[in-house]
């Protein structure tokens, strides 16, 4: 398995979780739960989203990228460091 494998299978993982929160959050709503902690579990949610989405575009940067050029794993790297940072900071 190669490493965008990897990173699918991971956030196909990831995205089972995020189910299981909205899941959570829905539990909460039903049960009348504080507003306030609601919007701490969409908050968490919304972040795990957006991780799993910088995640799937660097995996869409490199295959962009490998369409036009070899793809050295120095460059791959790069690509995937990017999307971490996006990921942190978003």
């Amino acid at each position: 398995m190669d490493k965008w494998q990897k990173k699918r299978k991971d956030i196909g993982n990831r995205l089972a979780r995020i189910e299981g929160q909205v899941r959570g959050i829905q539990r909460q709503l039903d049960a009348g739960a504080d507003c306030e902690a609601i919007a701490a579990q969409m908050s968490a949610t919304r972040r795990a989203m957006e991780k799993a989405f910088f995640t799937m575009m660097s995996c869409a940067m490199v295959q962009e990228i490998e369409k036009h050029t070899a793809l050295s794993d120095e460059m791959a790297n790069g690509v995937e460091d990017i999307g971490r940072i996006l990921a942190k900071y978003s």
